[in-house]
């Protein structure tokens, strides 16, 4: 049913690296540049980048994209327009506990959903090891304070975040359904096209309701981050990783986003791992071996 299994691992590993460190970006200019406006620069150094080597791909491709092109406009409204928009907005709003809360909602939307529209079996392992790797995710989002949990008070950000899991999770779906006439490089191309379109005159429109705002080079250097790596890099590999072991399968990598994170923060910004975060990694670890297993 599906390809290359180890490197399917190591392409979601590395493209839910590199999506730490944008987690990181994200939270520390949440203050110097407008959500929306951000995603769009993002996308637009994306499109810019990887256009012209998507190009020639695109134009043998052409019959193929306008036959599917509904398919098409649904993954780019979803992946490109909409779940990064989303994240951001989220940041302003709400608190890094609540988003890891309702980030880990969006692996279980993609079991779901892979068992709904590919049929992809859930075993009982499965379904154990994403429980495992939930709870190691909340041992670090809440630092092992059951209080934090509990005392969780729930914001429009939330909603946001709500929605954004969900709508990757679709396009995940989408991304393993792509048709096998459309090569990789004409499929992100166009997504990332289509995608990036909506967002200029969106980006236009929040000037005239947000604070004045100043492209620094350190904004512009985050700006080439999630641009380049965050979106170009990061979406080749988890493509790639879907289509060799299924969205059901990446999905479960995404709980290793604050571990990676955690470790940047402790590496680039001095703050400290505890023997929560620890812990928190074997038991992500291990539930994602358990729900990964073949038999």
């Amino acid at each position: 049913m599906f390809g290359n299994r180890p490197l399917g691992v190591i392409f979601a590993l590395l493209a839910v690296t590199i999506w730490s460190g944008n987690f990181l970006i994200a939270s520390g200019f949440v203050d110097d540049i407008p959500p929306v406006t951000l995603a769009a620069l993002r996308w637009l150094t994306a499109t810019a980048v990887f256009l012209p080597f998507a190009k020639r791909d695109m134009q043998r491709d052409m019959q193929a994209l306008l036959d599917h092109r509904g398919e098409l406009l649904a993954a780019s409204i979803t992946g490109v327009t909409l779940f990064n928009t989303m994240v951001y907005i989220s940041a302003r709003t709400t608190d890094t506990v609540n988003m890891a809360l309702f980030a880990a909602t969006t692996p279980v939307f993609v079991v779901i959903l892979a068992r709904i529209f590919l049929k992809e079996r859930i075993s009982p392992l499965r379904w154990a090891g994403l429980a495992i790797a939930i709870s190691g995710m909340l041992a670090i989002a809440t630092r092992g304070s059951l209080d934090t949990l509990l005392n969780l008070t729930f914001r429009l950000g939330d909603i946001w975040m709500f929605c954004a899991g969900f709508l990757w999770a679709v396009y995940s779906i989408l991304v393993k359904r792509k048709p096998a006439t459309i090569s990789r490089n004409a499929y992100l191309g166009a997504t990332f096209l289509l995608g990036t379109i909506p967002l200029i005159p969106a980006a236009l429109v929040e000037q005239y309701f947000v604070p004045s705002w100043t492209l620094t080079p350190a904004v512009g250097g985050a700006v080439l981050y999630t641009g380049v790596l965050a979106s170009l890099a990061a979406f080749f590999l988890w493509n790639t990783a879907i289509m060799h072991i299924g969205p059901g399968n990446a999905a479960l990598f995404q709980y290793f986003i604050p571990v990676f994170s955690g470790m940047g923060a402790w590496l680039l910004l001095g703050q400290p791992v505890t023997p929560v975060h620890a812990a928190g990694f074997v038991l992500i670890f291990s539930g994602v071996v358990m729900a990964t297993r073949t038999r």
